[in-house]
């Protein structure tokens, strides 16, 4: 049977069809979209309903590797520094000495229950030693789960950082299996300068980006995706060419380009919001197709087993040394265990070894996979009963925040946040000018029990007011809500 090239669009529009539809049918129940874009995948599979022949590991390897550069680079564009800059540290030592000790307890465990060799086994526990960034940022975000003591940030930092390093341990263990006279040592100096690399490009590239942006004065607006789209396949390529970390840069580009003023902001980052959850889809379809789920059944139990260590110890104790260099309370470190979401990225850097023809790469695939579904199926249904359990959920009734379509020239103070004056506040029969509200925070209008008032500067609040204030900073936004008397966290 010939398969044209028309055929293979067809397929894919209608894969992409059903997935977004399962989505919005099932997503109601509580169940991760990433799941269900899997199960399409593996319905529509060479051993399910659609019987489409796909084994193909570099195709799914490369097709990967491009969705997680978008994701990543999407991720740091919507992270706000305001709110990232007082957990750096926390987050960068999850990012690295957690991941690799949850690589460390995982291969022993892994070690000490099947037939791999040391290093097969620490090669498995790299490969799903880092949280997902595509599964962590789409159920927070699209849940809106609030938490308190900046976990959220800490855990979406987290996720977007630590990939680099379970890509370099998975690559080495890879490296040192395939090559046996080969000194581990010799990888210390490598991971260093992998990092310090990316690093550096990142920072460089996010600020070229702000500044070809600002001052190219392309004549068609749609041009402007475009030109980013080259700068974050430029980053990821370039920095690997130099022998440098191309994940690391691409998401501090990100974080670095997302904390700037440049034109076309907003559009920008609702366009690459979007790319990341076409990247998300295609990586998830792709990898389900490439999964035969009758491979998986002889390594259940085992995969089970793995799993639910990596769940209940090897996560834990990762998270728990990590965080001790920190003043956390236990059920912050309880939560931010249980966010330990695997997704595509693991199965994606299981083909590296399928690809590299280490002997057990194919057990190592399934097991994987198996650890994949475990995960973002019991993780993923419960991040917010979990929440609501260690009494850290915080949904903010309050406020309300609306985001205008309008450009501006830098996209500055064009989101306007809802927020209601409590009973007993410090604010109420006190007039603007007395409270002394920041500068970038302007209250541009009040409800006053159903009725709106231009306010100025001898208005005096009253209980229930409503205010709609307009600014584009969270620290400012911070600074009104306790001149109205609320508790920040």
């Amino acid at each position: 049977m010939n398969v044209t090239f028309e055929d293979i669009l067809l397929v894919s529009s209608i894969l992409l069809f059903l997935s977004i539809l399962i989505t919005k049918s099932l997503g109601r129940f509580g169940v991760p979209a990433l799941l269900l874009f899997l199960g399409v995948g593996m319905l529509a599979g060479s051993e399910g309903l659609g019987k489409i022949q796909f084994n193909d590991p570099q195709t799914a390897q490369s097709l990967g590797t491009v969705a997680l550069t978008f994701i990543l680079f999407s991720g740091g564009l919507d992270t706000r520094w305001e709110s990232t800059k007082p957990i750096l540290w926390r987050g960068v030592v999850l990012a690295t000495v957690g991941v690799f000790s949850t690589a460390i307890l995982l291969g022993g465990f892994t070690y000490y229950v099947t037939d791999f060799t040391v290093l097969e086994s620490l090669l498995l526990g790299s490969i799903v030693s880092s949280t997902d960034a595509a599964a962590v940022f789409s159920i927070l975000r699209s849940k809106n789960i609030g938490l308190k003591h900046n976990l959220r940030p800490t855990l979406e930092l987290e996720s977007g950082s630590n990939d680099p390093m379970a890509y370099f341990l998975t690559v080495s263990f890879t490296f040192l299996i395939m090559n046996e006279e080969a000194s581990i040592w010799r990888l210390i100096p490598m991971f260093f300068m992998q990092m310090s690399i990316g690093a550096m490009t990142g920072v460089a590239m996010g600020r070229a980006m702000a500044w070809i942006i600002n001052r190219i004065k392309l004549e068609q607006e749609g041009l402007y995706p475009a030109l980013t789209m080259a700068a974050i396949i430029f980053t990821y390529a370039f920095t690997n060419v130099i022998s440098g970390n191309g994940f690391l840069a691409v998401y501090i580009a990100g974080v670095i380009l997302g904390n700037q003023n440049f034109i076309h902001k907003r559009s920008l980052t609702k366009f690459y919001d979007g790319i990341a959850w076409l990247m998300q889809i295609l990586m998830f379809l792709t990898l389900g197709l490439l999964v035969f789920p009758s491979h998986m059944v002889p390594l259940i139990g085992t995969g089970l087993l793995i799993a639910m260590f990596l769940i209940f110890v090897a996560r834990p104790v990762s998270v728990f040394l990590s965080m001790s260099f920190f003043r956390n309370p236990l059920r912050d470190k309880l939560y931010v265990s249980w966010v330990g979401l695997r997704g595509a990225v693991p199965i994606v850097f299981a083909t590296y070894p399928l690809l590299a023809g280490v002997e057990k790469s194919g057990m190592i695939f399934n097991i994987v996979f198996f650890i994949v579904l475990t995960s973002v199926l019991l993780q993923g249904t419960t991040l917010s009963v979990v929440a609501r359990w260690l009494r850290l959920s915080q949904r903010d009734r309050r406020q309300k925040k609306y985001q205008f379509d309008l450009e501006m020239e830098y996209d500055i103070k064009n989101e306007l946040t809802e927020i209601r004056v409590p009973d007993k506040s410090p604010a109420v029969g006190k007039t603007l000018v007395e409270l002394r509200f920041p500068k970038g925070a302007l209250i541009v209008l009040i409800n006053r029990g159903g009725k709106f008032l231009t306010p100025n500067g001898a208005t005096a609040l009253q209980t229930n007011d409503v205010l709609f204030v307009m600014t584009d900073r969270d620290d400012e936004l911070v600074k009104v809500n306790e001149l109205l008397g609320y508790e920040v966290e």
